[in-house]
Parts: C-alpha cells; sequence; structure tokens
C-alpha cells in the first residue's frame, strides 16, 4: 500500500519559513517523480514543485519561482519542500504527489498525501 505522509505545516507570519517533508512508503522511490501541489480554500488543487525521478530537474509555478525550493533524498525516501518569504496567498493546505514524470504530473498524479495545513499571517 503506497503511502505519502506530509509533515512541517503550520502558522507563521508572512516574510517567514517553513519546512514540509514527505515520507514515502510503499513504492520504489526512485521510480517516480515527486512534487507538491496546494489547494486554497474555494479553489481547485495547482501545481506548486515537481522534481524529476533523479532529482536533477526542478519545475516551479510562477508564483513561487525564487522563493521555495523542492528537494529529494533517495536513500530515505523523502521529498521536502523549503518556502522562504511566505505570503498570506500562500495559505492553502499542501498534498505531496508521486508520478510518472516531473512534467506530466502537472496533470495527471498516480499518488497523494493526505494534505498539510500552511497558514501565512499578514
Amino acid at each position: 500500500q503506497v503511502q505519502l505522509v506530509e509533515s512541517g505545516g503550520g502558522l507563521v507570519q508572512a516574510g517567514g519559513s517553513l519546512r514540509l517533508s514527505c515520507s514515502a512508503s510503499g513504492l520504489t522511490f526512485g521510480s517516480y517523480a515527486m512534487g507538491w501541489f496546494r489547494q486554497a480554500p474555494g479553489q481547485e488543487r495547482k501545481f506548486v514543485s515537481t522534481i524529476s525521478r533523479g532529482g536533477g530537474t526542478t519545475y516551479y509555478a510562477d508564483s513561487v519561482k525564487g522563493r521555495f525550493t523542492i528537494s529529494r533524498d533517495s536513500a530515505k525516501g523523502t521529498v521536502d519542500l523549503q518556502m522562504n518569504s511566505l505570503k498570506p496567498e500562500d495559505t492553502a493546505v499542501y498534498y505531496c504527489a508521486a508520478g510518472a514524470s516531473a512534467t506530466t504530473m502537472r496533470a495527471r498524479v498516480d499518488y497523494w498525501g493526505q494534505g498539510t495545513q500552511v497558514t501565512v499571517s499578514s
């Protein structure tokens, strides 16, 4: 059974930082691209960032480029999202995801985590 378990969400003031982590189990970690998506209240789930299976290629939504950094540790089976210079509009539930490739994941995700809440106060 595949499980993606997120941690690290919470409440932070604007301008602050948070680091999200996702631990994957039940799958061959190196065979999957990984990523993060987010869903704000009343909105659909949106792409934030993805990282290729080997970790050498990353993609970011324009809204987070230069502020967020995605990384993966194949030995630990984890993928992290370092979020700096947070803004109130970053407030959302953040979901970890696994898929076939870092590009196709924008349209198709094979596995989802349960989500973790990030709230940025102004």
